[in-house]
């Protein structure tokens, strides 16, 4: 009997790669999803529509920022910004693209704002990169990187809560570990993140790329002026992300952002309309899928696949650690891209993974090490995923960065096969 996750994944993928709309991919992999695992159209859909809501903040939160990040780029503070990185990394594409990779890092652990810093920082930036020739794949990898290897590796912000939850369930299911263990056992899948991305961008992307200038792109200018509009602008962005800091709450930032720009009139209440369209035109139909998405992610636990898929795996394994590091990783690769989203992998999978594991043989720093690589894998390449749509909502402002050539296809290569690799070798020696 065929899975419907496994299924519905495919399906997903192979759409998406003949470039059909992710949206209508999304809904299309969801209904034959529920199809194959025996829900009926009309429950599919029930369901489809019934789990959008689980994304309703986020989606908020999209609109809310590309608000903001178009209200940001009516100020200077864009071309100065473009300015001093045009002067101070001229034709400098490696070091460039590392240094956003690294300061994109902060958002997941020192100050926890995920992937809201993308739609803000990155369009100024593109006409920087356009000027350097960048191949923007090379970004992509660079963004994904700052949003999924902070919390594979670093015990913090959000990676603490990624380690909580692989030791909570590693408890729940009969073997106790520490959070503050976990670290240990992602540190060599980390190592393997770093090395895709440096292969990114060191040999993969390293050629030049031409991109036309266009309207939507802000371009550089040296009487940019630093006066009143832009403190308050500096304001309006540093209380957006301590708001959301503080309260937990993306929409609450984001709004509270837009909020000063007005009082400040920064953005005049007339002009309020037009900013709020841009911010759409920015990041609506990132919201729009992210909401489909948390529908499909409903559809594919409706239809029971994931246990199967999970229980049908063990079977496969007989008595080989190799072969079962190397199914078990696999396995979370599917559910992962079905779900989009790492941390809920994670208790799904350990009610089989861990009783397998200790009956495999793996020590349970080895058995922290699957299920958290098992998790990770395919965020990164995944159509669905914050971790690919956030990068792409801030490469295709201009609509020269393509959703699954441009980002998941580059990120899934780099970061989920180095991921297998690292992770496999990581279970046989912990």
């Amino acid at each position: 009997m065929l899975n419907p996750v496994v299924v519905a994944v495919i399906v997903m993928t192979a759409l998406c790669l003949f470039k059909v709309n992710v949206l209508i991919a999304i809904m299309i992999s969801a209904m034959v999803g529920g199809v194959v695992g025996g829900l009926g159209f009309t429950e599919t859909v029930g369901i489809l529509i019934g789990g959008m809501g689980n994304n309703g903040e986020t989606a908020l939160s999209y609109i809310l920022l590309g608000t903001l990040a178009a209200a940001i780029s009516q100020t200077s503070i864009v071309e100065l910004l473009a300015v001093k990185l045009s002067k101070g990394l001229k034709n400098k594409k490696i070091l460039f693209v590392l240094i956003i990779a690294f300061l994109g890092c902060f958002s997941q652990n020192a100050i926890p704002i995920h992937i809201s810093y993308i739609p803000i920082l990155i369009p100024p930036l593109l006409v920087v990169m356009n000027n350097m020739k960048l191949d923007r794949r090379a970004m992509a990898c660079g963004l994904t990187f700052s949003v999924k290897w902070p919390y594979v590796a670093i015990p913090a912000g959000f990676g603490l809560i990624f380690h909580g939850i692989i030791a909570k369930a590693m408890e729940q299911n009969g073997l106790p570990f520490e959070t503050t263990n976990v670290w240990k056992a992602m540190l060599i899948p980390g190592c393997g993140m770093i090395l895709g991305l440096f292969i990114a961008v060191f040999f993969s992307y390293r050629k030049p790329r031409e991109y036309k200038a266009t309207d939507t792109v802000v371009h550089t200018g040296e009487d940019a002026n630093f006066g009143i509009r832009e403190v308050f602008t500096i304001i309006a962005i540093v209380a957006a992300f301590v708001i959301q800091i503080l309260t937990g709450s993306m929409p609450l930032g984001g709004l509270a952002g837009i909020l000063i720009l007005m009082v400040t009139r920064v953005i005049k209440i007339k002009e309020v309309d037009d900013v709020i369209a841009q911010g759409i035109k920015l990041m609506g139909f990132i919201a729009f899928v992210m909401l489909v998405a948390a529908g499909f992610a409903e559809v594919i636990k409706a239809t029971n696949g994931v246990d199967a898929l999970v229980t049908a795996s063990a079977s496969l394994i007989g008595g080989s650690k190799l072969i079962g590091a190397i199914i078990m990783l696999l396995i979370g690769l599917g559910i992962t891209m079905g779900i989009g989203t790492s941390f809920g992998t994670v208790p799904i999978i350990a009610t089989i993974y861990v009783p397998l594991g200790v009956k495999l043989g793996f020590s349970p720093m080895a058995i922290a090490c699957l299920l958290g690589v098992a998790g990770a894998l395919g965020d990164a390449g995944s159509p669905a995923s914050d971790s690919t749509l956030g990068p792409t909502a801030g490469l295709n402002v201009d609509g020269q960065h393509d959703h699954i050539w441009d980002t998941c296809v580059p990120t899934f290569m780099h970061y989920n096969i180095s991921l297998i690799i690292f992770g496999t070798i990581a279970a046989m020696i912990l």
